[in-house]
This record gives C-alpha cells, structure tokens and sequence, in this order.
C-alpha cells in the first residue's frame, strides 16, 4: 500500500497548533511567535510535508510565477536563440526565491484567449510582451484584465505600459557605413517578419543610412528570422542581374543559412559578398568564416524585464529601463568589395 502522503492537518496535529498557525509559518507572515514558527517547520521537516503551490499562492494573494507568450512556430522559437537567452535571464532573477517562468506558445488568432485565461486564473503574476508588432492589440488588452506588465522594446510601442528597451539601430547603422567604407555600393537586407516593430526598426536603420551615405536602398527580400527564409532569401538575391555584393540579415540564424548557400552556389565570403547578422549568438565564432553581427545582451534583458516587472507588482513606478545599446562585432565574413574587373558575385 502506498505511503499517505502528509497534510497540513497532520503538521498541525505534530505541532500542536491550528491549520491557520501553520499557513503564517510557512508563509513567513507575521502574527506568530518565533518559537511556534520553529516548531511549525521541524514539524513539517520531520512529516516531508510542502505547501503545494496552489495552495501557497492562494494564501499569499501570488501565482509565484511570470508569464510569456509567444505568438509563433515552435520550431521557430527552439532555432531562434535570442529567447532561449532572454528566458534564462529571467529565470536566473526567479530562481532566485524559488518562482518560475511559465511559457505559452501559441498563434496570434488564439493570443487573446490565452492572456484573457491567464488573468482569470490568476496563474501568473505579470507577464513580458515580447515581439511588439503595429497597432498590437495587447497592450490595451493587458491594461483591461488588469494584468501588470513589462514591455520588451521601446517605450513608444507599450501605449503607456513599463518597458525595458535596447537598441539595435546604432549596430545597423555602423554595419551599413562599415560596409560603405569597405567600397561596397549594393548593399542589401533580409528582413526579419514586417509585422514586427523591431523587424521593421532595423529595416529603417538601413535604409536610412544607406541614404544619409547617399548609396541607392538595395533589395530586401523576407528572411522571417528562420534559416529557410534566410537561404531562400539569399539564393534569390545572388541570382539577381545585379546581385548584391553585401548583405546585412536581420538575425543570425538567417545570416548563417546565407553563408551556406553562398558557400553552395561557390559565391566566397567575404572575397565576392560581406555578409552581416544579429545577436552575436555563440554560433557566429564557429561559421566559416566567422560571422559579423551585432551584439545584444539577450540575456542581461530577460534579467532586466524580469527586475522591472517585481518594481511594477510591488507598486513601484516604473517608467521606462533603457539598456546598453547593440554593439557592432565585425568578423572575418566582411572584406572590400570586389573589384569592379571582378564583377558583382555570381553564382
């Protein structure tokens, strides 16, 4: 027969207290001698006996954990590894006192009844908005469940809500005029999805100043932040009648695919086309060559967010955390541009 599992009533019966007793103890609130509280605990360490998480959060008005949901492909946010460093981040300031992140996954026509089932039961405590996209409907569906909340992006997308933003233009910026002052003149960007503001941000950083250096706006072709829309973007861009002989990619993983397919279609790097990215994840010290991208603290930001969002749930008022901005990491995958007598990069 299995063993029954101890209660709070069996804690209490050890002690010689009430149930009541044993909750304050447990839950450190005041109201209780330092003594009984002793007793209580070698109680309990004697049963084996925990307050189950439900029941602990009932009684101290908290889920004990933050929620994030992410509105995309799976497969897509176990490739992308900005979020596996973002969550670690949080999860090193939550595992501090013992709370957790609680992760959603889903789409964006069931994102609503996701956070709306959040709220109702109660079973977080806050949660992060990640992937800002225009007019984004959250931030107004947050503000009416009640939610707290932390942005994580630029104070200008939350309509109000705290955020916790770093900037990825000055990156773009010195990677586009790097490249210009490498000789190159075709320049051009596998954006990350449109809908996104962050996506969209960088795209601008580009663009603009490929025009404050008064060089025609290259090609943009859609990466989507994945390496099959990163390769396909790149084969279409090599193959062009004018192809590029410089490609700044919206994220590394897009970027890495690129360096393949230039690899395969026999078009070297960086002695026909400079190639860029984003993130500075790990990989692009290993790619061959070594990957030029921008570094971005992802997870400095989950620590952050997740400091931000304790202020906020404690009544303090949290306006906007501003972040060091993205650093731009040159590698061995840029180089001059190839000579005129070389000819644009063919396949």
């Amino acid at each position: 027969m299995a063993r029954k599992q101890p209660t709070i009533a069996d804690v209490a019966r050890r002690a010689g207290v009430s149930r009541a007793s044993v909750s304050f103890a447990l839950n450190d609130r005041p109201g209780i001698a330092e003594e009984t509280k002793q007793r209580i605990l070698a109680a309990a360490e004697e049963l084996g006996w925990a307050p189950s998480r439900p029941a602990r959060a009932l009684s101290l008005g908290k889920a004990g954990a933050f929620g994030l949901v992410l509105a995309r492909e799976p497969e897509d946010i176990g490739t992308d590894l900005f979020f596996p460093a973002f969550i670690a981040g949080v999860e090193v300031t939550l595992g501090e006192r013992g709370d957790g992140l609680m992760v959603h996954v889903t789409t964006p026509d069931r994102e609503q009844a996701v956070y709306e089932r959040l709220a109702a039961d109660r079973r977080v405590d806050g949660v992060f908005l990640t992937d800002l996209r225009h007019d984004d409907p959250r931030p107004v569906l947050i503000r009416r469940l009640g939610l707290p909340a932390v942005v994580v992006g630029q104070s200008e997308w939350g309509d109000g809500l705290p955020s916790v933003s770093l900037d990825d233009r000055p990156a773009y910026v010195e990677a586009v005029r790097r490249l210009a002052e490498l000789g190159h003149r075709r320049i051009a960007h596998v954006e990350g999805p449109p809908e996104f503001r962050h996506a969209h941000r960088r795209r601008l950083a580009w663009e603009e100043t490929l025009r404050d250096l008064g060089l025609p706006e290259g090609p943009v072709r859609p990466g989507g932040f994945t390496a099959e829309g990163g390769a396909r973007a790149t084969r279409e861009l090599l193959t062009l009648a004018e192809p590029p002989t410089a490609i700044v990619y919206g994220n590394d993983l897009a970027a890495t695919a690129g360096l393949s397919v230039a690899q395969e279609l026999g078009v070297a790097v960086p002695e026909r086309l400079s190639v860029v990215g984003y993130d500075d994840t790990p990989l692009t010290r290993y790619t061959h060559p070594p990957l030029s991208s921008a570094r971005a603290d992802a997870r400095g930001w989950g620590e952050a967010a997740a400091r931000a969002l304790d202020r906020v749930l404690a009544g303090e008022e949290v306006a906007h955390v501003v972040l060091p901005p993205a650093e731009f990491v040159p590698r061995a995958s840029m180089g001059p541009a190839p000579a005129p007598d070389d000819g644009p990069p063919r396949p």
